[in-house]
């Protein structure tokens, strides 16, 4: 496998934390982010050290909230990341930002600062959709940001949350309908789940309301491929749909079980080198992180961990699993076990192991199969 490099950068701070969250986030309490700037060269010069010159295809601004970074500070880091590092020609630069009206302010020195990729998470244009996910924009305020991003970037990113617990295929219709009229390139629908430990988990365990009905989650996501594959954003991932050759180059890394770095508390990475593919994590607290000078730490992957992650990654897009990719002492006995379960159909000598269409809406089960027989 030719193995690209991605860079992901983790500012885990948000003005406020949305209740269906469950990332490595705090509330933004007046950081200094220059100092946060240095800690992340730092880390920069220390990735370089652990795994010598590299091309990054991507750097990834995620968060938390990174848009609320000063620009001069987002600049100063792609700008060192070019420095100890190299980027590739045409380079994918993603910033995460919310479409409040005081980062949509700061778009066009964002946009000179190097980023060239906006996700925005506008998550709903309803105002009451928008009140019930704890989010501070309305969607007024989103319909302008989704304007000003796609006249200021070379790349939008829209992200957007459906299967609230009152949807039905109608409301999803007409939300939908309205969303497909952006001009942006890029389109994530994230059908709500309710992740342990979060404020929405415990709503639900207070019985203040109930998750979507199975039947009827499943009903709208196969609206949503249908609908945007008409449209001209045919689904590549489960949840993510592009114009056509627009796909993300730096979530395909993960999936397609490619090298990132991950910097900043709470970031992961996959690195290979020495031989060998390494998971490497901070799990230093948000608090503690800028203090210790010992925030990493590196697992090497056996042959089995490597394949698993592959086929969590892989099966989920419309470009499936290279068996060449796998390790050699796992590819044998994955084809065996594909055989013998029948889960994808007769897949008997394949080169590339994909999901069927008409098997995408159980893609998690199916992995999950899979992996149990590794």
């Amino acid at each position: 496998m030719n193995i690209h490099t991605g860079l992901y950068i983790h500012w885990p701070f948000c003005t406020k934390i949305c209740p269906y969250c469950d990332f490595t986030v705090t509330r933004s309490r007046g950081e200094n982010a220059n100092e946060w700037t240095e800690k992340y060269i730092e880390d920069l010069i220390a990735f370089w050290e652990m795994t010598g010159p590299r091309e990054l295809a991507t750097i990834y601004f995620g968060g938390g909230t990174p848009s609320l970074m000063p620009p001069e500070c987002i600049e100063k880091l792609v700008n060192a990341a070019a420095d100890i590092f190299s980027l590739s020609e045409g380079a994918e630069i993603t910033l995460e930002a919310n479409p409040t009206d005081a980062e949509v302010s700061a778009f066009t020195d964002l946009q000179a600062a190097g980023i060239n990729r906006l996700s925005l998470g506008v998550q709903s244009y309803d105002d009451r959709q928008l009140a019930f996910l704890g989010r501070n924009h309305s969607g007024g305020e989103a319909r302008t940001a989704v304007e000003v991003a796609c006249s200021t970037f070379e790349s939008v990113s829209l992200d957007f949350i459906y299967g609230l617990p009152d949807e039905n295929l109608q409301m999803w219709r007409k939300r939908l309908s309205e969303i497909l009229q952006t001009t942006a390139d890029h389109l994530s629908f994230y059908q709500l789940t309710i992740e342990k430990k979060t404020a929405f988990d415990r709503a639900v365990e207070r019985r203040e309301w109930t998750p979507l009905a199975d039947d009827i989650a499943a009903d709208l996501y196969e609206l949503t491929q249908d609908m945007t594959a008409a449209a001209g954003w045919p689904g590549y991932e489960v949840s993510n749909h592009a114009v056509p050759g627009r796909e993300a180059v730096h979530n395909r890394l993960y999936w397609s079980g490619q090298d990132w770095i991950g910097v900043g508390p709470g970031a992961h990475g996959r690195l290979t080198f020495g031989g060998g593919r390494h998971a490497i994590s901070s799990e230093v607290s948000i608090r503690n992180w800028l203090h210790t000078d010992d925030r990493y730490c590196s697992e090497r992957l056996d042959d089995t961990a490597i394949a698993t992650e592959l086929l969590a990654g892989a099966l989920r897009t419309k470009w499936g699993l290279s068996v060449a990719d796998l390790p050699s002492s796992t590819a044998v006995e994955l084809t065996a076990q594909l055989e013998k379960q029948r889960l994808l159909g007769n897949i008997e000598g394949a080169d590339v192991i994909r999901i069927p269409q008409e098997k995408r809406l159980v893609t998690d089960y199916i992995i999950g199969q899979i992996m149990e027989a590794l």
